[in-house]
């Protein structure tokens, strides 16, 4: 699944068991995870230890349109700079979504190109109804380039913003 019709510099890559070094990587830099540090103290790092790998990635790969996990690769160099992913939330008939950008490629433009990949796919390729996600309400950045990308925010409670975007509405842009 190398499909590219919204940017040039990026691509997604389904990664093999061996790729998850790149996720494992990611998930242990304070600078990447920083945002992450109030729901995983003192730094927002995660453990993801390569006897974990197995089963994340029987649960994560190849099972879309319930969910879905791929690598942010630059076309140019073959560069891993972030992962998106989704998955389905049942009791809000919609996919949660997830995009994180390593902190050394950030500033360039990634995440919304990033973004932009993650719901082409979703809506063209997977057919989901309705892509979410949520974050602190510091995170402007992050708030931006949803806007930027077509979501809209539905919900703001608790230091927290809800943003969605609909199917229908990403056809119709």
């Amino acid at each position: 699944m190398e499909k590219n019709s919204k940017t040039d510099r990026l691509i997604l890559h389904i990664p093999s068991r061996d790729d998850l070094r790149f996720r494992q990587k990611l998930l242990s830099d304070p600078d990447t995870m920083a945002y992450n540090a109030a729901w995983f103290p003192p730094d927002g790092c995660i453990d993801f230890p390569e006897s974990a790998w197995d089963s994340w990635y029987d649960m994560w790969i190849g099972h879309g349109p319930d969910c879905f996990y791929a690598y942010l690769r630059r076309i140019s160099d073959g560069v891993f700079v972030g992962e998106v992913n989704y998955h389905r939330s049942p009791e809000c008939n919609s996919w949660d979504m997830g995009i994180v950008v390593s902190a050394a490629y950030r500033g360039l433009g990634y995440g919304f190109e990033g973004l932009r990949l993650l719901v082409e796919h979703a809506f063209l390729i997977d057919g989901v109804s309705c892509l979410q996600n949520e974050f602190e309400t510091t995170r402007d950045t992050a708030y931006r380039i949803h806007k930027a990308a077509g979501f809209r925010e539905i919900c703001r409670k608790d230091g927290i913003v809800r943003l969605e975007m609909i199917r229908e509405d990403y056809l119709s842009q």
